[in-house]
């Protein structure tokens, strides 16, 4: 407290290690993200999602015997159970894609006969379940919105190839499935920001991490965390043509808005994924025959480092969320699926966060998250309130 006994609060917990945590480093200042000792260059350019998953559940990169042995864990548990699919039918096309995805994902647990159990080798298996079913569950759904049935998965394919052929109905080509697997990998950790947060604070609970999971997906939904490469998207087609640019920037900094996709709350330079996705989006581009987003993000970004130095005399740095807009939507992802798709690839991430607040150690040790809360609830001045009966309580 200071002197007038004023609570002072660190709001939004921004700079409190709160856990320690094996899982992943992210060092703002130098623009570094790595996973388990390695850096997210090294994994985005020669590793599989399906490795970076083993290596965020179980701490080591696979050989190719327990990689081969993971694939086909994950594959045979790819198919989402008929009574999920009669559900989501039945619901209103309008919803949502992260309300569904919210609202189905519990369900997964149906087909896991250990879940919940003080296993450790049971929540792993639980969060296999979770990294397969979350990608069908997505394609399922935009498939039922769309008057469309769902794809039955195609075993022969990887994780990212999959998830691209159940949303279209057809093979996708093998550099787009490329890049849709480096994106993936990219989204797939990133320490303690909100979602994987709520995972752990539910994990502590000792609730199952189905319930943990499906807390962070509702986390992950709001405004403020995902989506911000749907605004993006929203933001570059607002804009429209590179002669609108310098408009459009001074009117953001007149108004003190935010140009979106460009700050970070961690990092002090270009994010080091946002540096890997920029290449992706040219090529995406060049695939389609049509590269005005890329060459309007690039200009944008651009000039709107130029006008922050200039008129506010401080730099602003790329984030995940400028490229992977553009590179999405080349790839034919509908916008508010964005967020879903983030969520397919952060489940793996938020799954070894969970198995690590619940196993940390030699055995289970989960800390209750309890912080506290300074009151300042001061109705009726120094004293407690006089309870008054209802008959006796004035109107106001």
């Amino acid at each position: 407290m200071n002197d007038e006994c004023t609570p002072v609060l660190n709001t939004g917990l921004r700079g409190v290690d709160v856990a320690s945590s094996k899982i992943c480093d992210v060092q703002g200042k130098k623009g570094k993200l790595i996973y388990r000792g390695y850096r997210i260059e090294d994994l985005a350019e020669n590793t599989t999602f399906e490795e970076v998953c083993y290596l965020l559940l179980h701490e080591r990169l696979p050989d190719r015997q327990g990689l081969a042995a993971f694939d086909d864990r994950l594959k045979h548990k790819r198919r989402i159970p008929d009574s999920i699919v009669t559900l989501l039918k039945h619901l209103p096309k309008s919803m949502d894609p992260m309300d569904v995805l919210q609202a189905a994902t519990p369900l997964l647990v149906q087909t896991d006969k250990n879940a919940g159990t003080e296993n450790l080798e049971d929540v792993v298996n639980s969060a296999e379940h979770l990294i397969a079913g979350l990608s069908s569950l997505i394609a399922a759904w935009d498939r039922i919105r769309n008057d469309k049935s769902p794809v039955t998965p195609d075993n022969s394919l990887g994780h990212a190839a999959n998830f691209l052929y159940m949303l279209t109905g057809d093979s996708p080509d093998p550099e787009v499935a490329a890049f849709f697997d480096a994106g993936l990998v990219l989204h797939a950790e990133h320490s303690f920001n909100a979602s994987t947060f709520t995972a752990r604070q539910v994990a502590s609970t000792k609730a199952h991490i189905y319930a943990a999971i499906t807390a962070a997906i509702g986390s992950l939904s709001g405004p403020l965390h995902g989506g911000a490469n749907v605004r993006v998207m929203k933001m570059l087609m607002e804009i429209g043509s590179a002669e609108n640019i310098d408009a459009y920037i001074d009117d953001v900094l007149d108004a003190g808005g935010l140009i979106m996709g460009l700050g970070h709350a961690v990092y002090q330079t270009d994010d080091p994924r946002a540096l890997i996705l920029a290449p992706m989006s040219l090529r995406m581009g060049e695939i389609i025959g049509d590269t005005r987003w890329y060459e309007l993000s690039r200009k944008l970004e651009v000039q709107s480092k130029a006008a922050f130095k200039k008129r506010k005399n401080r730099e602003i740095f790329c984030n995940v969320d400028f490229y992977s807009a553009s590179l999405f939507y080349a790839m034919g992802i509908p916008m508010d699926l964005f967020t879903p798709v983030f969520a397919l690839s952060r489940v793996s991430g938020w799954c070894a966060h969970v198995i690590e607040e619940r196993f940390a150690g030699a055995a289970p040790k989960p800390t209750l998250y309890r912080p506290g809360a300074a009151y300042v609830g001061d109705y009726c001045g120094p004293d407690e309130c006089r309870f008054v009966a209802i008959e006796e309580r004035q109107k106001n």
